[in-house]
């Protein structure tokens, strides 16, 4: 009888099965099996090519449980939604108490709880694994984001220590918290994403609109960049983009043949979701979300741009000053958006009883995932330093690094406004920023409008409680006003 695997694979498209490899070249045997058995074929053949890693392929589902000693863990990297339920009924047919099913795809949280007490009804344990670095962060190290029982990471962790990404602080893994945790994280992970990207493609905006650089002038720009606190994979990847020469014309540059349409999985989406639901301010990752949205409607845009009017000056300043105001206004709207990010994590770890560590969050995020970066070994310190900080920008490392910067910041969003250019990411991480760091807001007004027009009640300044005003002869007195309070959020 052949020898059985220590963990299975099932799901084959590229990060499958460069996951699959990931492990196999540590030294853990691994069953494959997908939908279509060619990718099970393709997928040993390179484990073969690789240096005969310790990879089989099986053909059906019972062949794959079959083949996977006991308890089995069982990985999953499928599409999200009904595949993943489709998969799990396929393969826990064949399962028994004790075995392990980990879903790695970018999956909605409600539902790796939901499918968690369906297959507890079977004891077949099951965790919500986020997965980020791509294809290439699969093969090689990705960050992994666990989530689930205790008793099954304890089962996979040798594992995820040796695949996940290697740092100077240890490997990129870490145990999230109970089930749902691992999904969230990554989704934030997501989030956080969304909000760089659109931060970046602002700067390159001004850039290009601004001061009038080329593609390869810019590449520079972000490769310089990298190599001071703006240190990230998605600052490098950017300055590769700019030097890519196009590959299907004898001229140009890649960039300037890609249609500005932003796609996306719906990451993003939940993340803004979340922190509707969680009451967090999170502007920056809005604004980008907001933006991928209005990119997708090109044909409107092209039809607007003939009849709506823009500023036909632009302002004169030293392209000197605007390259520096820049590196300034994209570094305070990472910590920005990061802040946004961390914040909405804690208060689902609170409500959800998660007890997610966020010290530990940046941690895993510094190797293998997208949004690595320099800032996150500052940000890994300050939770670690305190836990319980309310919001990254007011510890005092940070909040030195925004007071020295937040003149240039406003330099940048000022001269985008007078440009005629969009910034909504720049803005919104600024006014952020204003609004938390201001004693007393307009909010005031605000209440006093819901309480005139709805009977809403307000609290007062100079004294405890709930109270409401006979704004004019039309009102009427409303009773308890306590009454009027219920159901506030």
């Amino acid at each position: 009888m052949a020898e059985l695997s220590e963990y299975g694979l099932y799901g084959l498209a590229v990060m499958g099965q460069n996951f699959a490899l990931n492990m196999a070249s540590h030294g853990f045997s691994v069953c494959v099996a997908n939908r279509s058995p060619a990718k099970v074929d393709l997928t040993v053949e390179r484990a073969i090519a690789e240096g005969n890693l310790p990879l089989v392929g099986a053909k059906s589902p019972k062949q794959f449980i079959a083949l996977l000693a006991k308890p089995r863990r069982v990985i999953l990297l499928v599409m999200a939604g009904k595949p993943v339920d489709d998969t799990i009924a396929l393969l826990s047919e064949h399962m028994e108490a004790g075995d392990l099913i980990i879903d790695g795809g970018n999956e909605w949280f409600p539902n790796s709880v939901r499918r968690h007490d369906e297959l507890l009804a079977k004891n077949i344990m099951f965790m919500g694994m986020g997965i980020s670095g791509g294809e290439e962060g699969a093969r090689n190290g990705p960050s992994l984001m666990p989530g689930g029982p205790r008793e099954a990471f304890d089962l996979v962790e040798p594992m995820l220590l040796k695949c996940s990404a290697q740092d100077a602080d240890g490997p990129c893994t870490t145990y999230c918290g109970p089930i749902g945790a691992g999904n969230y994280v990554k989704m934030i992970h997501n989030g956080i994403e969304y909000g760089d990207m659109q931060l970046i493609a602002e700067i390159y905006d001004v850039l290009k609109k601004i001061i009038g650089m080329k593609n390869e002038e810019i590449s520079a720009t972000f490769a310089n960049w990298n190599k001071n606190e703006l240190q990230s994979y998605l600052i490098e990847i950017t300055s590769h983009i700019f030097a890519k020469e196009d590959d299907m014309t004898d001229s140009g540059h890649v960039v300037d043949f890609i249609l500005d349409k932003t796609g996306m999985k719906g990451t993003g989406r939940w993340t803004v979701q979340e922190a509707a639901e969680r009451s967090v301010a999170a502007p920056t990752i809005a604004a980008s979300l907001d933006a991928r949205y209005q990119s997708a409607r090109k044909s409107e845009r092209v039809a607007a741009s003939s009849v709506l009017k823009g500023p036909t000056e632009l302002p004169s300043v030293a392209q000197e000053q605007i390259i520096n105001d820049l590196c300034s206004a994209l570094y305070a709207s990472k910590v920005c958006c990061y802040a946004q990010g961390m914040n909405i994590i804690r208060a689902a770890s609170d409500e959800e009883n998660w007890d997610v560590d966020l010290s530990e969050c940046a941690r895993i995020w510094k190797g293998g995932c997208i949004i690595r970066a320099s800032l996150l070994d500052k940000i890994n310190k300050a939770f670690k330093k305190d836990p319980s900080l309310p919001n990254l920008m007011v510890d005092p490392e940070f909040a030195l690094d925004l007071n020295s910067r937040h003149l240039a910041w406003r330099r940048i969003v000022t001269l985008c406004v007078a440009s005629g250019i969009a910034c909504p990411a720049l803005c919104a991480s600024l006014n952020y920023f204003d609004t938390y760091r201001c004693q007393n807001m307009s909010a005031n007004l605000t209440q006093a409008q819901r309480d005139y027009f709805g009977g809403h009640t307000y609290e007062r300044t100079d004294r405890e409680g709930s109270y409401h005003c006979t704004w004019t002869d039309t009102h009427k007195d409303i009773g308890n006003v306590n009454e009027r309070t219920k159901g506030n959020i």
